[in-house]
């Protein structure tokens, strides 16, 4: 292999020196020859990059053109209806509407309405007069067992930590949520004074890692709990068994965005990875969850206790439901988490290939808690890559009675979608520790934006509500929701999501497309029947330890 690029630039390198000599100038050419001779040199007899060895200074070009790439294929390339995991057309609205700018569109849909997969609501010839509509609907959220109800909005800000997003990030989201009205959910990192300083709404989510209720041995602490819980601004709190991105894994705090301050918040060692256990040591059974609900919400004086999941195995959920009926203990809400869901950092495998997508596992939640006749006592709220109005309509159709957006309030504040979420070097300041980035966010103006982006979506769910004749979201179901399935078939939510009937599975048996996830569920394990004759339990190894 010939290596051109030394023997040119040594080449270059003599000829400036003769120009210096004869004509007393041309320093600067020396100057930069030297420079470009000696990176090709450390390229050539460095050992750690092949490329570099055999094409000593050329072969950065590669490494030029990937850093470009994102911008060249986002701000050249990319059409309206392109842009992974945000479609462009998705991340436009989110701007226009969090900048109160023009959010109307011409010349009609960019959509192929006849592609396999596309969806719209069905209109109504007695459409009403939106302005006379609740265009901020509100879902009250607690059960029999719940002595503190909380009325939500129908959108709301979904699980994001401190440690993934920056301090002014949590601030502009908080004080956004506390002026719009809607609630802000901490995520598993902990409750942070920046989640508390403007008093906005916080649903406290507690994971594996017991954040801000932990002992020092990782454990979980009944009297930190009851001291966070005790606060005015806990609304609701939230017991994440899962999510979406990477469910059955924990959550990752890369050791770069562990400082010493959010160390301190999560009761860690400052600049180590932390990982989260992949399932909780306070509980080990359905059963044992239901007591922990109940523990939680006798300390916490009667808050909305919740479980949020990312579907799996569908005989566990419905181990839950029995579990619920044996002890007679519900939670007041449950978070559906998409296996599309959104994270700062997941392996690829665990964001592409893990857990069920949003549309189908709500409607398999719904259908469970209907067949048990749960329904009517937990909320459901719905969580993945839900970005505009329809986005809202559509999975309240589907089962849900609110919706929670991570992706869109993170659009809102600012995020350009460059995919640096792992790297700690958000250019955006959003999902950054780096705190030369993150005051690039200037939380008196991003706040409105994320109050604003709320408003408007909101008013639109309503907008298109009144378009189908019905009042209130929760008159809607899944017969108002289309789907094209192939070129010659369409096909009806209730169609393909067959609707289930109040009590059904304690008086009938199952539908033969649930029959074997109720035959297989025990409240007494999360694992179906068919494994526990063979593996015990404990003996299970946690995914973070194997």
């Amino acid at each position: 292999m010939e290596h051109r690029a030394i023997p040119i630039l040594t080449l270059l390198l003599l000829l400036a020196g003769v120009i210096n000599v004869v004509y007393h100038s041309g320093f600067w050419f020396t100057g930069v020859v030297v420079i470009f001779l000696s990176m090709a040199l450390y390229d050539r007899f460095q050992s750690s990059h092949s490329i570099l060895r055999n094409f000593p200074l050329v072969g950065r070009s590669r490494w030029i053109i990937e850093s470009l790439r994102p911008f060249i294929q986002q701000y050249v390339l990319e059409p309206n209806t392109g842009g992974a995991p945000i479609q462009r057309m998705f991340r436009s609205i989110v701007y226009q509407r969090a900048k109160n700018s023009r959010e109307t569109i011409p010349f009609g849909t960019q959509l192929d309405t006849y592609s396999n997969g596309y969806e719209w609501i069905g209109h109504s010839l007695s459409a009403r007069d939106v302005e006379k509509l609740d265009c901020s609907p509100r879902v009250t959220i607690g059960g029999k067992q719940c002595k503190h109800p909380y009325s939500a909005s129908i959108l709301n800000i979904s699980a994001m930590s401190f440690g993934s997003l920056s301090d002014n990030a949590i601030l502009a989201l908080n004080k956004g949520a506390k002026a719009g009205g809607f609630s802000h959910n901490t995520g598993e990192g902990g409750l942070s004074h920046y989640h508390l300083e403007h008093g906005g709404d916080i649903v406290w989510q507690i994971g594996t890692g017991y954040f801000g209720c932990r002992t020092k041995e990782g454990g979980f602490d009944a009297q930190k709990f009851r001291q966070n819980a005790a606060r005015d601004a806990v609304k609701m709190i939230e017991i994440k068994l899962s999510q979406g991105a990477k469910p059955g894994h924990g959550g990752i705090l890369p050791a770069d965005k562990n400082t010493p301050e959010i160390a301190q918040i999560r009761g860690v060692e400052p600049y180590t990875q932390v990982d989260s256990p992949a399932r909780h040591s306070a509980f080990k059974s359905p059963l044992e969850l239901m007591d922990f609900i109940q523990q939680l919400r006798e300390l916490s004086d009667g808050k909305p206790i919740g479980i949020k999941l990312a579907l799996g195995r569908r005989s566990e959920f419905v181990a839950i439901c029995k579990a619920m009926l044996d002890r007679d203990i519900k939670p007041d809400f449950i978070t559906v988490d998409g296996g599309e869901g959104g994270t700062g950092a997941a392996p690829l495998e665990y964001s592409n290939s893990i857990g069920t997508p949003l549309k189908e596992a709500l409607a398999f939640v719904d259908d469970m808690l209907r067949g048990f006749d749960l329904r009517s006592d937990i909320k459901l709220i719905a969580s993945g890559k839900i970005i505009t109005g329809f986005h809202v309509i559509k999975h309240l159709a589907l089962g849900a009675d609110i919706c929670n957006s991570g992706r869109g309030m993170m659009l809102a504040l600012g995020c350009v979608q460059s995919l640096s979420c792992n790297t700690n070097k958000c250019p955006t300041g959003v999902a950054t520790q780096d705190k030369s980035l993150a005051k690039g966010l200037v939380v008196e103006d991003k706040f409105e934006r994320v109050r604003q982006f709320h408003q408007k979506t909101v008013h639109v769910v309503a907008d298109m509500l009144s378009s189908t004749g019905l009042k209130h979201p929760s008159e809607l179901n899944r017969t108002f929701i289309y789907r094209r399935i192939n070129q010659a078939e369409v096909k009806r939510f209730d169609e393909i999501y067959p609707i289930i009937g109040e009590g059904s599975f304690l008086t009938s048996t199952p539908p033969e497309r649930y029959k074997l996830d109720v035959e297989e569920a025990s409240a007494s394990s999360f694992m179906p029947r068919v494994q526990l004759s063979s593996v015990e339990e404990e003996d299970i190894i946690p995914v973070a330890q194997a």
